[in-house]
């Protein structure tokens, strides 16, 4: 029955205070309670005159007065809709009580959070991770220098993390901790948004499928907000459906304190609010009437946080302009946002599938899905914003359609009669989603193996610090090679050590320039003068380790320095110079080092 239709009618005259008859207890006449052909009538009516009077007043001691009969009371409303009707979908409330809350939320919620630790400091940070670590380690003055030129759309993440450093430290494992935790979350989110649109099956399926597949751990550890716009994502929907199926103000404002949330994970997330209108919709043709306003407020109220800041990102998209998909990239998208085919696979198709099945759920969870990659990759030339990454938040409603599908072969998981049957269908309920689990589960493991490992193409950087940090003399220099923010890789994991290596070509910091990277020496033979052995960290593609440097550099490094060792790690060639003698004794280099002390004194 709709949350809106009037309570049934439980008898009684309609004026008489808590709807039962007034005149219960002062007597009997005949044919009381008693109606004709449901008119209202009562059945015996020869027992009155015909002015209204009884025709036997003896019959009643001390009632000699007239008496005018009440209205007639209308027949009590069947609560149940005709066989004919079709019943309106509602959820199936969930019972329990705050403990099958919390174990709904819980379960899913351990589960990913124990995958997700496991062996969470072994990958290293890669550049976008790099990139984090930086921003986070910045003075609030030098960050905000560095969001007036890029990642401005990405300072409240950036802030958190500053904190969460200074209590925490910045090892992979504890800069990865608030990530985890997020998604972790989300699992549970995730089912007990599963619960409250369908049951309580679909959602404990939902929320233990997200778990094991491969993106939550992948991206659970990963030094970036996706995390974060994942949970926020679910958390805001979760709020928009508790406001519509059981609407108070405090839902309303928690709601529309959600909505900036999404915004400060990740602007692309908030192509969610595209499916929230839909449910918005849905409702107001149910016939609330309220819903409609209380939804336009909260978005307007949240969006005013957003705005701004996507305005001063919009000046900001050179930063990503190098993202320019092609048609492969779009094929290749189910595989990248669930990483790994052999999960894309089974997940879309059951999800495909339980569109079918979700009633009028199937809408918004259709827009969901639907409506992000293709707004970004059609919009692909001017936002940039096309990347399974940005667009992580659309693969938990994937995974709850495709538990709404497998559930739904044990009973009706939408409409009145969601979550009822028999109770052995309902113990086969949970045989199914027990077994969807492990097959997800075993489909996963080859791509969570994975995500222990390195990113792909990401150079080992821990590999040539950790040669550095052996053979390293006083007085040495580093000079960089290549386009994989070399200088920001070795920054982090030489940032231990209080002996490492000059950065020798460097002539203006990140920091004086508002930016992640550096301005290198105009001059690099003056710059050079001083080194006597370099350590050269090179990621060309073409094996030549001077071609990723201006042609000027890579000459006079050339001239003035010989290769003494050259060591090859996964992606990086670490090249080890040694200052010639015919440069050592070059009077020209110790006229310019002269000048340029004078110049500094």
């Amino acid at each position: 029955m709709s949350p809106h239709a009037p309570a049934p009618y439980g008898g009684g005259y309609p004026d008489a205070s808590g709807g039962h008859d007034p005149y219960a207890e002062q007597g009997a006449y005949v044919g009381q309670s008693t109606y004709a052909d449901g008119q209202g009538g009562y059945a015996d009516p020869g027992a009155y005159g015909a002015s209204g009077q009884y025709a036997d007043p003896g019959r009643y001691p001390g009632r000699q007065e007239s008496y005018a009969p009440e209205p007639a009371a209308p027949e009590p409303v069947d609560p149940q809709p005709p066989a004919d009707q079709q019943a309106d979908e509602e959820p199936e409330d969930p019972k329990g009580g705050r403990l099958a809350t919390a174990a709904v939320f819980l379960a899913p919620t351990v589960l990913a959070f124990a995958l997700i630790l496991h062996r969470i400091g072994d990958r290293q940070l890669w550049r976008d991770e790099h990139a984090t670590w930086w921003a986070a380690t910045l003075s609030f003055h030098d960050l905000s220098l560095l969001i007036r030129s890029i990642d401005v759309v990405f300072t409240p993440y950036y802030v958190l993390m500053h904190l969460w450093i200074d209590v925490a430290g910045d090892s992979p494992t504890a800069m990865r901790v608030p990530g985890a935790v997020a998604m972790a979350a989300s699992a549970g989110l995730l089912a007990l948004l599963g619960r409250r649109l369908f049951t309580t099956q679909v959602g404990l399926l939902a929320g233990l499928a997200f778990a094991v597949v491969p993106v939550t751990t992948r991206y659970g550890q990963e030094i970036r907000p996706y995390a974060f716009a994942v949970a926020a994502v679910l958390l805001s929907t979760l709020l928009l459906a508790r406001a519509l199926d059981k609407p108070s103000f405090k839902v309303w404002v928690a709601y529309t304190l959600s909505v900036p949330l999404i915004g400060w994970s990740h602007l692309a997330s908030m192509a969610v609010l595209g499916a929230h209108l839909i449910m918005v919709l849905i409702a107001r043709r149910s016939g609330d009437k309220i819903v409609g306003w209380a939804f336009a407020a909260a978005c307007t109220l949240g969006m005013c946080f957003v705005i701004p800041t996507a305005i001063s990102g919009s000046g900001q998209s050179g930063q990503i302009a190098w993202n320019n998909p092609v048609l492969k990239d779009l094929i290749d998208f189910p595989k990248n946002l669930f990483g790994a085919w052999a999960v894309a696979v089974p997940v879309m198709a059951l999800g495909a599938l339980g569109l079918f099945f979700a009633g009028r759920r199937a809408l918004p969870l259709a827009v969901w899905i639907v409506l992000p990659p293709v707004a970004t990759y059609v919009t692909a030339a001017q936002l940039h914003l096309f990347l399974p990454r940005y667009l992580l938040f659309t693969a938990p409603a994937w995974v709850l359609l495709a538990a709404v599908a497998v559930v739904r072969i044990a009973g009706p998981v939408a409409g009145a009669k969601a979550g009822t049957g028999a109770a052995a269908r309902r113990g086969f309920g949970w045989v199914l989603v027990a077994a969807a689990v492990a097959g997800i589960a075993f489909q996963s493991l080859p791509g969570i193996r994975e995500t222990r490992h390195n990113a792909l193409g990401e150079p080992d950087f821990r590999g040539a610090a950790q040669l550095i940090e052996a053979g390293q003399k006083k007085g040495d220099g580093i000079v960089f090679s290549g386009v994989m923010s070399e200088r920001r890789a070795m920054d982090y994991e030489l940032r231990n050590d209080a002996g490492r290596p000059r950065d020798t070509l460097m002539y203006r910091t990140p920091q004086e320039l508002g930016s992640f990277g550096a301005l290198e020496c105009p001059d690099s033979v003056r710059c050079l003068a001083k080194a006597d052995r370099l350590w050269l960290v090179s990621t060309t593609l073409d094996g030549q380790p001077f071609s990723g440097m201006p042609k000027t550099t890579a000459t006079a490094i050339q001239k003035s320095f010989k290769v003494v060792r050259t060591k090859k790690l996964q992606y990086l060639q670490l090249v080890l110079l040694e200052r010639t003698r015919a440069a050592t004794d070059d009077p020209s280099a110790d006229e310019d080092d002269a000048a340029k002390r004078k110049v500094h004194t």
